[in-house]
């Protein structure tokens, strides 16, 4: 598991699954696809628990401070499990899908971008919070301010190093610190 997430977290559709046929040096065979559409209906329905505080902390934020979701995953994903926490109405209709919204998604900036120009929000003035090295390398690139988190059992040891290698502005170790860097 942790080499997986080293080599293939942060990334989605085409690119995903371009990751793994490359690794595996063959095309995916079709109970991959079977297998793996299994396994998100069963994910979908029984959903998937925050990470410890971040719903406290998406619930100390100003309601007016502009704020998304920028995430690897299907919108129609990313919906379900927001609810499944408690924040399906928490950042409104700013919920943005690299498949979806933009041609490039991460470890390209664009998404960052889009969702920054949605907000009304200039990037350099933008905070954004990221776990994966494929989603910190966009989110550097884009020019925000990025903040790596640390805090979920996906980030093994090393995971910080990694994430500040590529040049994230500060590292965190759960979203207590989230928010002592944020005031």
């Amino acid at each position: 598991p942790e080499e997986s997430m080293a080599r293939f977290m942060g990334y989605s559709g085409v690119d995903f699954l371009g990751r793994i046929e490359t690794f595996i040096a063959r095309p995916l065979p079709e109970s991959f696809h079977a297998a793996r559409a299994a396994e998100d209906d069963r994910v979908m329905a029984a959903g998937i628990d925050a990470v410890v505080g971040a719903v406290e902390f998406i619930r100390s934020l100003d309601p007016a401070l502009p704020k998304a979701v920028v995430s690897s995953s299907a919108t129609r994903w990313i919906r379900r499990h927001l609810d499944h926490i408690g924040l399906a109405g928490a950042f409104g209709h700013h919920i943005y899908s690299g498949r979806e919204h933009v041609e490039h998604g991460k470890p390209a900036p664009d998404l960052y971008l889009f969702a920054a120009d949605k907000l009304g929000v200039a990037i350099d003035r933008c905070a954004i919070i990221e776990d994966s090295p494929v989603g910190a390398t966009g989110a550097v690139a884009s020019g925000g301010h990025v903040i790596g988190l640390v805090a979920a059992t996906h980030c093994g040891p090393g995971h910080d190093e990694r994430l500040k290698s590529i040049g994230v502005a500060a590292v965190a170790d759960d979203f207590a610190h989230v928010a002592r860097l944020l005031a």
